[in-house]
């Protein structure tokens, strides 16, 4: 892979993985806040929110084929970062839930494949210049913690309408970063069959997919109403835009023994250990909103996302060659945050409306069958099959 050196892609790609998780740091733990001030009720948020991960299985397998196809990262990401970005525009026009929910569509759909994308092209320059992917991986976890803890404070007694322009900023920041991306390059597939076909021929890739969808489908009604719940229990927007920052300083303390992690976990089992804390997780959340109790709760995101997470890219990475790399990876994003968590938030709002704090006990149930699903996918031993 042709390219520049460790010294200068290192770089390009933190920066990418930052501004990435920008946006993400503002709209996983706020935009449930601006969806609220426009009207719409918990069962409404709740479909938006689906929506908003459900398009990821048509969108992310679609652009990763194209991508995989001509070989090629860098321009498919700048392209659809620059979509996305005029399109999360239009929600200033919105007004109501109808309008809200097409301009949904439209900005998840060019969304969708940045960030798989871009940890396609990352894990080309891991493979090929030696870095760490966990090092690299920790500066999106950073650049969350900072952004959902300002955002938290900046919110503090104004208006909901701020969380859109600090996401609109986040995004322009995001394709400014996508500019900067290395091209690296694997050259077309040679291929006859598509590498959709070919990604999912064995059994035990699919095992795979289920067992990452159901790991981080957990996480559907923290994402969609863990802000809004911790609002009415009491706690303030900074403590809350704290709560999220102190999950990802737990997972970027995993992140960085990423390396030595791995030495002792196969990535099946990692994934199996972010069902088991799942499990843990969302019971106890579930049953106390007390501060104490979610300090303690809050740290085992490094588990529930951190590890399984880890766990599926270097499952992606060992199980898949370089040609299909894409498609492998838009599957992972499309089973896991498609599937997974967006028919988990189709029913959050229902669970939520219903159940209040009690839709946390649904969690656990789909953290602890993934951890099932790991445990077998690691007896298999697909991690090498290639």
């Amino acid at each position: 892979m042709a390219g520049p050196s460790p010294s200068r892609t290192g770089p390009r790609l933190a920066l990418f993985y930052s501004a990435s998780f920008a946006v993400l740091g503002i709209m996983l733990p706020f935009w449930p806040v601006w969806l609220a001030s426009r009207g719409l009720d918990p069962s409404e948020i709740g479909l938006v929110l689906a929506l908003l991960t459900a398009i990821r299985i048509v969108a992310t397998p679609a652009v990763a084929h194209y991508a995989d196809r001509i070989g090629e990262r860098r321009r498919p990401i700048i392209v659809l970062a620059a979509v996305s970005t005029a399109a999360f525009a239009l929600f200033f026009l919105a007004r109501d839930f109808w309008l809200i929910l097409v301009i949904t569509a439209v900005f998840s759909f060019a969304r969708a494949g940045v960030l798989p994308l871009g940890e396609s092209l990352t894990m080309l320059c891991v493979q090929a210049r030696g870095l760490d992917y966990g090092r690299l991986r920790l500066w999106g976890s950073l650049s969350f913690i900072a952004a959902a803890a300002a955002t938290g404070r900046l919110l503090t007694g104004r208006p909901e309408d701020l969380v859109f322009w600090l996401v609109l900023g986040a995004l322009a920041f995001s394709l400014c970063s996508c500019m900067a991306l290395p091209d690296a390059r694997h050259g077309k597939t040679s291929r006859a069959r598509a590498p959709l076909i070919g990604v999912l021929r064995t059994k035990s890739f699919v095992l795979f997919l289920a067992a990452a969808a159901l790991v981080q489908g957990s996480h559907a009604v923290y994402y969609a109403f863990g802000t809004l719940h911790w609002r009415a229990a009491g706690h303030s927007d900074t403590v809350i835009g704290l709560l999220w920052a102190e999950g990802v300083i737990a997972e970027i303390a995993l992140f960085a023994l990423g390396a030595r992690v791995l030495k002792v976990f196969t990535p099946a089992g990692l994934i199996a250990l972010g069902g088991a804390a799942a499990a843990l997780r969302w019971t106890v959340t579930g049953a106390s909103s007390d501060l104490p109790v979610l300090i303690v709760t809050q740290a085992l995101h490094a588990f529930t996302y951190g590890a399984a997470h880890l766990g599926a890219i270097h499952f992606v990475a060992r199980a898949v060659p370089l040609s299909e790399s894409a498609t492998a990876q838009s599957l992972y994003s499309a089973a896991s945050i498609g599937v997974g968590l967006g028919l988990a938030m189709l029913v959050s709002g229902p669970l939520y409306e219903a159940f209040a704090g009690g839709a946390y006990y649904a969690m656990a149930a789909l953290g602890a069958m993934g951890c099932v699903l790991g445990l077998i996918l690691g007896r298999l031993g697909s991690e090498s099959a290639h």
